[in-house]
């Protein structure tokens, strides 16, 4: 069940961009998980030569990663000023 906002969401506000953020990142995770290890198993199940294999795995382990770090170092949650018209 998804988390209950208590009010409208908005990405002015930094606690649900902060919380947006993270579910976005959990999702990368989930995308990456069975798509990496049903590559791997299919990879070893036909003894297949994928010589472009571990580049792929090593590049979205890479992206993961820095997604990761954006997210809990880099990015600025602090609220946003209102823009001027």
């Amino acid at each position: 069940m998804p988390p209950r906002w208590p009010r409208q969401p908005d990405r002015n506000d930094p606690d649900y961009r902060k919380l947006d953020d993270r579910m976005n990142f959990a999702m990368h995770v989930a995308i990456f998980a069975p798509i990496n290890s049903g590559l791997w198993f299919f990879h070893n199940f036909k003894a297949a030569t994928w010589e472009w294999l571990p580049w792929l795995t090593v590049g979205w382990i890479v992206v993961l990663l820095a997604h990761l770090i954006y997210i809990s170092a880099i990015a600025d949650y602090s609220q946003t000023p209102p823009k001027s018209t």
